[in-house]
């Protein structure tokens, strides 16, 4: 079984994305969306990005003298 992205509402009266990988834990909680029209702008952004973004890892930056 795949991920899931679930949407929930939240006491704010926001909505909020939690995405579970495919034995439920969590793997990513968005922040807070007024419109559920934009947090669902937000997970098809995801889904196109993800598949296709590159890892760039930031621990060590190249210190210039």
């Amino acid at each position: 079984m795949a991920g899931k992205f679930e949407i929930h509402r939240v006491s704010n009266g926001c909505y909020r994305l939690r995405l579970t990988d495919s034995q439920g834990n969590t793997v990513a909680i968005s922040p807070d969306y007024k419109h559920l029209a934009a947090l669902k702008d937000g997970i098809r952004a995801l889904r196109e990005n993800a598949a296709t973004g590159i890892v760039v890892d930031l621990r060590q930056q190249p210190q210039s003298n």
